[in-house]
């Protein structure tokens, strides 16, 4: 038997006070983001990345800011994770939270994420869909929540803002194209097919995260430039030209063109079809490890906090990198083995994968490889097995891993399978990003005291 009012003006005003009841209710439900709206977030950042063609180091700092904007508003209510106040170059002050009790810190977290990732993008609509699904539904669900929390979130964004702004980026954009000068044969000159101008030679003057400055960690010095036979740089280069002749003979289906083109990560690869040229895009190398972050925090079934921590200081760790590198890419001023084969070997001789844009030493793929898989393996472990689907979307297979430290390593020899380095870059810049790695755990992978 209904209990219902029998009249149906008292039922009508029973359901409607139900309801009311009911929308209350609703409306003081406290906002749950999951760990997994964060990696979409994140995801989307990388999409609209490769849309938009970013450089690899531009892409390290697009990276790193809204990683840490987000950080530092869930550290506050941390009781393991430490500030990067005052530990990042520059970053001397962030808004606190205080004891509002509508403020949730994931909520804001993650607006601060896509607010800071906004302002360094390009295709900034195609994050405004994801942020305006997110907004209208957590609107609904508690929009005093919601705005306290996108309120406090739009302060820390603000303050962010005014610390990335001082990092020398915008001055970068202004200064002079980097200068070929062919007179000295040991100098990088652009490469076939496209023969781009070198990318972001001016590098070295962004400001570091977390190094205390580009030059710090320099490699072993490469060999000497020779052209003799018996000189160890001649060795190197005929080492380069062997081992891709010898790839070459066993097939597109040789596990070394696999290796090769799984870490590729070339957002500049150029494909002539009769009178049109145009580029492939792809990830960068720093985007590919930050999507091994984002396997092993699943894996880990990590929580928000965790999460956070994975991505920002993997990020860090990949910026500074690039930084680093890119200061030795233009000091050392390098040719590239590709320009020396055609003079000297083989003019009809092909890398496996094109040559980037930008002096040849150290490797790129191994200064961030290393210093990756020292931060991750510090946040995760050692052995730590995964499988690596990060390239899927590009139509490649799954590669399995035993630990971070094995995937760097295939990501370093890589680069010599593609043809693109010699060994003196993958060897000695894997190195050098270890030793980079190890400084950033020392100094931000710390707990509170």
């Amino acid at each position: 038997m209904s209990n219902l009012p029998s009249s149906p003006i008292k039922r009508c005003f029973f359901v409607f006070l139900i309801g009311m009841l009911i929308g209350c209710q609703n409306s003081s439900a406290p906002i749950v983001v999951s760990p997994d709206v964060y990696h979409a977030a994140v995801d989307k950042v990388t999409d609209i990345m490769i849309h938009d063609i970013f450089s690899p180091p531009v892409a390290s700092r697009i990276f790193a800011y809204p990683n840490v904007a987000a950080y530092e508003i869930l550290v506050q209510k941390d009781t393991v994770h430490a500030s990067l106040v005052h530990t990042a170059n520059g970053l001397n002050f962030i808004p606190k939270m205080g004891e509002d009790p509508h403020i949730n810190p994931n909520v804001a977290a993650l607006i601060a994420h896509m607010e800071v990732s906004k302002m360094l993008l390009f295709s900034k609509e195609k994050l405004d869909v994801l942020k305006d699904s997110l907004y209208q539904k957590w609107q609904q669900i508690n929009e005093k929540e919601f705005l306290a929390s996108q309120s406090y979130a739009l302060q820390v964004v603000s303050k962010v803002k005014q610390w990335m702004d001082a990092d020398q980026y915008s001055q970068t954009r202004t200064m002079p194209k980097y200068t070929v000068d062919v007179s000295e044969v040991s100098r990088w000159q652009p490469t076939p097919p496209a023969y781009m101008d070198a990318i972001e030679p001016h590098w070295n003057k962004i400001r570091p995260f977390l190094l205390q400055s580009a030059n710090q960690f320099k490699p072993q010095p490469h060999p000497t430039f020779s052209l003799d036979k018996d000189s160890d740089f001649y060795k190197e280069l005929l080492e380069v030209y062997t081992i891709s002749n010898r790839i070459t003979a066993k097939g597109d289906q040789s596990e070394e063109v696999a290796i090769a083109q799984f870490w590729d990560c070339n957002p500049y690869v150029s494909v002539t079809r009769g009178h049109f040229m145009f580029a492939t895009k792809k990830i960068t190398p720093g985007a590919h490890w930050i999507g091994i972050v984002k396997i092993a925090s699943k894996k880990t079934n990590a929580n928000f906090m965790e999460t956070v921590n994975a991505y920002t200081k993997t990020s860090l760790a990949i910026a500074d990198a690039f930084i680093s590198c890119w200061d030795e890419k233009y000091s050392s001023n390098l040719i590239r083995p590709e320009t020396l084969i055609h003079q000297n070997l083989d003019p009809n001789w092909l890398p496996i994968l094109q040559t980037p844009p930008f002096p040849e030493y150290s490797s790129g793929h191994s200064v961030v490889s290393g210093a990756a898989s020292v931060v991750l393996t510090a946040l995760f472990g050692d052995n730590f097995a995964f499988d690596d689907t990060t390239e899927l979307q590009f139509g490649l297979p799954v590669r399995s891993f035993s630990s971070f430290y094995d995937a760097s390593s295939e990501a370093a020899i890589s680069r010599m399978y593609g043809g693109i380095h010699y060994r003196a870059a993958v060897d000695n810049g894997l190195e050098q990003g270890k030793n980079l790695g190890h400084f950033i755990v020392q100094k931000a992978v710390k707990k509170k005291l």
